[in-house]
C-alpha cells in the first residue's frame, strides 16, 4: 500500500468510525508499513486537505475524527430542533471544580463550593460520562477520589486537560463563585446558571 492509497483507506475508515479512532487503531488499519510518523504525515495531509469545508478532521482525547465545523450549527441544528439537556449551576460549577482539581473527592468539592454537593449532582455527572472513580484517599473513610474522562474531552473538543483555558482567578478556594468551566472553541458550549449544554459540532454520520 502506498501512501495514496494509504489516505484513501484512512479518509474512509475515519469517516464511517462510530468514534474517534487512536493512532493505535489507524496502525492496525494501515499495517505495520506505516509508522508513528508517517501515520501523523497522513493525518496532516487528510486534515489539509479537507480544510475550507463543512467538516474537519480534528484530534481529540480519544483519537481521530471527522466532525462539523462550528459555522455548520447553525444549519445542523434546525435537523435537530429537541431542546438540549439543561444542567443546574451546581452541576456545572462541580464539573468545573473537578476539571481544574482533580482528583478530587466529594468534601473537596464541598469546601471550593461553600455547600453540601448532593449525590445526584454526581451522578448526573457520571450518566452523562463527564467523571468517574479513579481511586480513594486513603484517610478514614477511604472517600471516592473524582477525576474527568476521555469523552469529557471529546466533547469539549480537547486533547487533554492542558488544553483547558487557565483559570482568571487561580485563588479557587478563598472565591468559589468564580470558579467556572470557561467557553471554548469545542463541542461544548458550557454555560452557567442552568443554561442548555449542547453539541457544537456533530460526529459525520457512517455512509450505509
Amino acid at each position: 500500500m502506498n501512501a495514496h492509497e494509504a489516505r484513501i483507506v484512512l479518509e474512509a475508515a475515519l469517516l464511517t468510525a462510530q468514534q474517534p479512532l487512536s493512532l493505535s487503531d489507524i496502525g492496525k488499519l494501515l499495517g505495520e508499513e506505516f509508522d508513528r510518523r508517517m501515520l501523523q504525515t497522513l493525518l496532516d495531509e487528510l486534515r489539509y486537505s479537507w480544510q475550507g469545508r463543512g467538516v474537519e478532521l480534528v484530534q481529540l482525547a480519544s483519537g481521530w475524527c471527522f466532525q462539523s465545523t462550528p459555522a455548520m450549527r447553525g444549519y445542523l441544528d434546525r435537523l435537530n430542533p429537541d431542546e438540549p439537556a439543561r444542567y443546574s449551576r451546581a452541576v456545572l460549577e462541580t464539573l468545573a471544580i473537578i476539571a481544574y482539581r482533580q482528583p478530587v473527592t466529594r468534601g473537596d468539592i464541598e469546601e471550593i463550593r461553600g455547600v453540601t454537593v448532593s449525590t445526584q449532582v454526581i451522578r448526573t455527572l457520571e450518566e452523562r460520562g463527564w467523571i468517574e472513580t479513579v481511586g480513594h484517599r486513603e484517610v478514614p473513610g477511604r472517600p471516592a477520589l473524582l477525576a474527568t474522562t476521555r469523552a469529557f474531552l471529546d466533547d469539549l473538543g480537547l486533547r487533554s486537560l492542558q488544553e483547558l483555558p487557565p483559570l482568571a482567578n487561580e485563588d479557587t478556594r478563598s472565591q468559589p463563585q468564580e470558579l467556572e468551566l470557561p467557553m471554548t472553541q469545542s463541542a461544548l458550549t458550557l454555560e452557567t446558571a442552568a443554561e442548555p449544554i449542547e453539541s457544537t459540532s456533530s460526529m459525520v454520520s457512517p455512509v450505509s
